[in-house]
Order: structure tokens, then C-alpha cells, then sequence
């Protein structure tokens, strides 16, 4: 029997409460009009289309906005009350808010690879952050949502940063997509570094067009608003057939930038502002949308790639109140927001319980689209009767955290994480970086399996193993089951399923 929707905003941070009234009373409109027609309308077509609108048999538009390094906590639904979001709120109010969900790592590369490919990224070899001229990128074998869609006559696009490899062969152009404007890996990896010389020997970072450099940035002021405008023409130019639309947002990734018009308007610094224009980036999407009939036959889906980088201070965002941020499997390193709107077939007003990840929006996306299975084994579950209210239950048996080079770090399976034994950074009781400057970690050892009920303690401060062993032991075998299937470095597995990446020939490699 399907699970009856409700309203579920007591599940979200309190400091998120005080800033909802607003959208809140737009939510329970959305509902009440909702449930005023019945669930099992979701899918009915019989209504007249209007002007403007799409025929009821076209597949449904494809829109994923992805910021990078954006903490948990720095969206005004999800508890930025010193940051304005009145875009990506309202979006909330008309769709779904998933209150666990996750990247596919906590690191830019990896996590990127899990949400286009519906694997886990240590299956496809990508590891960490691809460096510029690195010799490894995404293995041309791997199929990407983009060219599953492109099977289907999508039109498929992205403006933003790609970082899976900048080698000609493993470009966007390469892996299913028409169009691609944006830069090849992080926006911190150009001459400016703060830590160029020292640390690093980056060259000029370079702006592309498909495959042509066409400026290497020295000032990134404007990249958000050139992104955003690119992405408003993509839809305009496409709008007489079905896309895929991927903006991946170099920010708020450091260093922050932002535009005259957005400078000095939060209440967080310039980090805030940043967030701001983000906000209004989604804005004149959504506009976008509505002004070409788009609206009720489009799927829009924002999160980010990983937690806030805490060396970072007053440039990083915040992941409150998740323990740590990027480059962990703590809360904080891996949870982020993450909206869905997609009108008639999606709740709205509705916060998602239940753990998903970013591996299960590309089998997600291709149940509701009809689009062609992968032919390889793909680790990610198609979860539209979670978000559909169906079921109230993860498509996952549970869920695993690594990170680095194949180290399995944690487990989930309901409300219980268990962390397992390794050495992660931490900036507890370091001293922040400031205005650009990063400041130093320290690491520890977690020493012993540890035990989190992650709905009494998000935060991750009462180890409860030596209360509930029969769960450690449970989730134990579960770690094993996938050490037989993924490895895992830390216990030295080797496992029956991984694939290379894709790899240039030694002699082509950069010198």
C-alpha cells in the first residue's frame, strides 16, 4: 500500500525552521493542491495541453545542477539563514527535499564519476582529484548518463567543470555530450594557488569550447554568469526536444568569485555571496524552463559534489551540524543537499528520510525516461518509489564510503553507520585558514570500529559499538561483501569487480 505523503519539516535543523515560514505556507499550498487530485494521478496525460506546453509522449527533460565543495548546511532550507536562497527554497516547496543524501566520495573526481556513471568510482578506477595533464581519465567503455540518454535523441549539454580527465580522448565531447563549455578540473588549479611553488606547478587554467581552448582565465568573476547564460541558451535552442542538462559549478570550490552584482549581499562574507548567485544560476534556469512550456515535463535536481573544505575558514561552507566536511566519510564530508523538483510525477513540499546516493540517479533517471540499461554491472538501484512515496525504504541494501585509492572507511545500512578503522584529517582544534589561505590539518587514527545511530546523533558523537556488537558484526559482513566485490586497500581485498580507468598510451603522456 503506498506510504501516505506528509509534511516533514520537523525532520530539518531548527536553525532551518526559523527561516521556512514562507515556504513552508507554499509548501502545504503545493500539497493541498497535490492530494486535492489523488497520488494515482501522478501519471495521467488525458488533460489538454496548453499552449507552450509538451506533449504528454515526450520523455521529460533532464536538469542537474552540481556545485562543488557546498556544505549541507548552506542552503536556506537546510539551514543558511545568513545566506538568501529564495530559488533553490522555492524549489524545495514545489518538490522533494532529501535529508540523507550522498555524494559518491568525498573528493571532486571520484564523486563526479559516481553520478554520471551510477558506480561506485573505485569500481571505474577513479580515485581522488585527476590532476591537469594527467594520464588517466574516464574509461571510454564506461557509459555515461549522458550518452544513455543521447541513445534515446536527448540533446545533451554541460557548462561547468568536467574533471574526469583532460586529455583530448576523455573530454565531455567524448562521453556523450554535444556541448561542453567550461574548464577541465578544479578552478584552484591555475598559477594563482596559494601554495603554487611551494606545493604545486600549475599552468594557466584553461577555458573550454568543446574540444578548443578559447581563453585561459586569469579572473573568474564572470565564469558563473557566462555558465548560466550558456545553459539558459541550451534550453532555449533544445526546447522542441528532449535534454540533458548538467551544470556543474566550479564553485563554491576555492578560490570563491563572484560577481559585482552579488558582492557584500549575504550574511556569511564572500563565501555567502557566492551562494547567492548560485541561487540566482538556478533561478533564470527555472525561469528558463517556464518561459519555452518546460516546466511540467522537466526533472530538475540540485546537490553538490562533497562537504565544505574546512582548512579553508571563512571561504568554506558549513556542514552544521554533520561532523567534519571534505575529504572524509564523516557526515559532514559526504551528506549533502540535494532538491528534485519534477511537477505531476514528484510530491511536492516533501522532506526523503531513507539514504540515497548519487550512484542511483542515473538507473533512477533511466526508469522514468525508458532509456537502455548500461551493458557493464553498475553498483547504483533505481529508487523512484522512494521519491515517489511508494516505499519508505532505501533501494539499497546499504550504502559504502571510500575514499582515497580503494580504502573502504564506513558503512550504512538504515540509521546505523559504522566507521571503520583508518586515518582521516581533521581541523579540530587547528587553526583555520582565512580569506583564500588554507590552514593545516592533523590526522587521526580511528583505531577500532565505531558505531553511530546516525537519526539520534547526526552529528557523530556517541560511539554506541560496544552497546550493540550484534550490529557492528551485522554491518561487518556487509563491509566484507563488498571488499569480495570492490577490495579494499585498508585489509589488503582484492576485488573480483573493479575496472581500469581509461589510461593514455605511456609515450603519448605529457612530459
Amino acid at each position: 500500500m503506498p506510504v501516505r505523503y506528509r509534511l516533514k519539516w520537523s525532520l530539518l535543523p531548527a536553525s532551518a525552521l526559523r527561516h521556512m515560514r514562507g515556504v513552508r505556507l507554499l509548501a502545504g499550498i503545493c500539497l493541498m493542491a497535490f492530494l486535492s487530485w489523488g497520488v494515482s494521478s501522478c501519471g495521467d496525460t488525458s488533460r489538454e495541453v496548453a499552449a507552450g506546453e509538451q506533449p504528454p509522449g515526450r520523455p521529460p527533460n533532464i536538469v542537474i545542477v552540481f556545485t562543488d565543495d557546498q556544505g549541507y548546511a548552506d542552503v536556506g532550507v537546510y539551514g543558511a539563514g545568513d545566506i538568501p536562497t529564495p530559488n533553490l527554497d522555492g524549489l524545495a516547496a514545489e518538490g522533494l527535499l532529501l535529508s540523507n543524501f550522498y555524494a559518491a566520495q568525498p573528493v571532486c573526481s571520484a564523486s563526479r564519476a559516481g553520478l554520471l556513471t551510477g558506480c561506485y568510482p573505485n569500481r571505474i578506477g577513479i580515485h581522488n582529484a585527476l590532476m591537469p595533464d594527467s594520464p588517466i581519465g574516464l574509461n571510454p567503455e564506461e557509459e555515461t548518463l549522458a550518452e544513455l540518454l543521447k541513445q534515446q535523441g536527448y540533446r545533451t549539454g554541460i557548462f561547468g567543470k568536467w574533471h574526469l580527465g583532460d586529455q583530448p580522448e576523455f573530454l565531455p565531447t567524448q562521453h556523450g555530450f554535444d556541448e561542453f563549455f567550461g574548464i577541465p578540473y578544479s578552478n584552484d588549479m591555475w598559477p594563482l594557488h596559494p601554495q603554487q611553488g611551494p606545493v604545486f606547478d600549475f599552468g594557466p587554467l584553461p577555458l573550454y569550447e568543446q574540444e578548443r581552448v578559447i581563453d585561459t582565465l586569469e579572473d573568474q568573476t564572470l565564469l558563473t554568469r557566462r555558465i548560466t547564460e550558456r545553459s539558459v541558451s541550451f534550453i532555449e535552442r533544445n526546447k522542441d526536444q528532449p535534454f540533458f542538462l548538467y551544470v556543474p559549478h566550479p564553485q563554491p570550490h576555492v578560490p570563491l568569485f563572484v560577481s559585482e552584482a552579488f558582492r557584500g549581499k549575504s550574511g556569511r562574507g564572500l563565501y555567502g555571496d557566492v551562494i547567492m548567485e548560485i541561487d540566482w544560476s538556478v533561478g533564470e534556469i527555472l525561469e528558463a524552463l517556464d518561459a519555452n512550456g518546460l516546466t511540467d515535463n522537466t526533472w530538475v535536481i540540485f546537490t553538490s559534489d562533497n562537504g565544505p573544505w574546512l582548512a579553508y575558514g571563512n571561504h568554506a561552507g558549513s556542514a552544521d551540524p554533520l561532523r567534519e566536511g571534505k575529504g572524509t566519510n564523516w557526515e559532514g564530508g559526504v551528506r549533502e543537499p540535494c532538491i528534485m523538483r519534477f511537477p505531476g510525477r514528484l510530491p511536492a513540499g516533501q522532506v526523503v528520510e531513507a539514504p540515497l546516493m548519487a550512484i542511483d540517479l542515473l538507473p533512477t533517471i533511466l526508469s522514468v525516461t525508458g532509456g537502455p540499461e548500461p551493458e557493464l554491472p553498475i553498483d547504483g538501484r533505481n529508487a523512484w518509489e522512494l521519491l515517489t512515496g511508494q516505499t519508505d525504504q532505501s533501494p539499497q541494501d546499504a550504502y559504502f564510503f571510500y575514499y582515497r585509492v580503494n580504502e573502504l572507511q564506513a558503512v550504512r545500512d538504515g540509521d546505523w553507520k559504522l566507521v571503520l578503522p583508518h586515518n582521516y584529517r581533521t581541523m579540530e582544534g587547528q587553526e583555520p585558514g582565512a580569506d583564500g589561505l588554507p590552514g593545516s590539518y592533523r590526522y587521526v587514527d580511528v583505531e577500532t570500529p565505531e558505531l553511530y545511530n546516525l537519526r539520534d546523533d547526526p552529528s557523530e558523537t556517541r560511539d554506541l559499538a560496544a552497546q550493540h556488537p550484534e550490529v557492528v558484526a551485522a554491518l561487518e559482513v556487509k563491509a566484507d561483501s563488498i571488499r569480495n566485490r570492490l577490495g579494499d586497500s585498508l585489509t589488503g581485498a582484492e576485488g573480483s569487480g573493479n575496472r581500469p580507468p581509461g589510461r593514455i598510451p605511456s609515450e603519448d603522456a605529457p612530459d
